[in-house]
């Protein structure tokens, strides 16, 4: 076999002549004369090796081959006159691939009913969704395996190199045991609760919210009594469901209702108020996918 590369020139009129089975029908409907493409059909056949046809003097018909290729090459054509729409759409945002990593707490609240609607409005767009702490995203962006993401950071501080636009600020509240001594306070002391034992996220994974517990901490005077470090925070709520201490959490974790736990806010003095969280859709500076454009319409601000 020929293994030339075929025009798509040569496949229309094989399906213009295998529609007509007449060459100067098939001629005329590609507003050519009928000798080249005669000679047009049989270069496609010296090209593929096959036989498309069968002619006489009086008739064309399609040989077995040209007539189990023929589906396939109406599909092929079909899809080729389809691929400026796909450009126009894939430029818009409207057809493409968004990969998208996220933090659990995003996923509690905010994430779900953005993919609905982003789902909802957009179907060719393929979005793959990562769950990941904000060190592995940094990572995937090093690697260029997400185009976009959604991280936690304390006010202010998120990565550099990387463009954002905040879409929610919380405050931190308390997980505890509800059979916990400080359980039963509908609002807690910030003192009482820094001398409890903690449970903690490593500070690699976030570490401009980490730093700004901590100050909690040293501004009063209370070392933080860490008993145990875990990534994520379904695991850190488990483990204070576990009565091994209490936790730190955004006040969207509130969501994961974790039976033997619950979620307390906490006062403290003017001169140590508890820090507030923010979460930022991030994306590296000067790459913007234009699905993620899309997206953006329906990942806006909470109010």
């Amino acid at each position: 076999m020929n293994h030339s590369t075929v025009e798509l020139r040569l496949w229309r009129q094989f399906v213009t002549l295998a529609e007509e089975l007449h060459f100067s029908r098939a001629a005329a409907r590609l507003h050519m004369t009928q000798p080249p493409l005669t000679q047009a059909i049989a270069h496609l056949e010296k090209v593929l090796g096959v036989r498309l046809f069968d002619r006489t003097k009086r008739s064309v018909c399609l040989t077995a081959t040209g007539a189990a290729l023929l589906p396939a090459v109406r599909e092929l054509l079909a899809r080729a006159q389809s691929l400026p729409e796909l450009a126009r759409a894939a430029e818009a945002g409207e057809q493409g691939r968004l990969r998208l990593a996220f933090v659990s707490t995003a996923g509690f609240s905010l994430l779900p009913e953005w993919v609905r609607a982003f789902r909802q409005k957009f179907p060719g767009v393929q979005l793959e969704l990562l769950e990941a702490t904000g060190d592995m995203q940094l990572q995937a962006f090093g690697r260029q395996e997400i185009d976009a993401g959604i991280m936690l950071h304390s006010p202010g501080f998120a990565p550099p190199g990387l463009e954002r636009r905040l879409v929610a600020t919380e405050p931190l509240m308390v997980a505890l045991a509800e059979h916990h001594p400080l359980a039963s306070a509908t609002t807690l002391l910030l003192d009482e609760v820094l001398a409890q034992p903690l449970v903690i996220f490593p500070r690699r994974i976030l570490p401009s919210l980490y730093d700004a517990i901590f100050v909690m901490y040293h501004a009063a005077a209370q070392p933080p009594n860490i008993v145990q470090e875990a990534i994520q925070m379904q695991t850190i709520v488990n483990l204070v469901s576990a009565g091994l201490g209490v936790a730190w959490v955004p006040q969207s974790v509130r969501q994961f209702q974790r039976p033997g736990v619950v979620y307390r806010s906490v006062s403290g003095p003017k001169s140590r108020r508890v820090p507030l969280c923010e979460t930022s859709l991030v994306w590296p500076s000067g790459a913007i996918n234009p699905c993620l454009q899309r997206f953006m319409e329906f990942a806006t601000p909470v109010r």
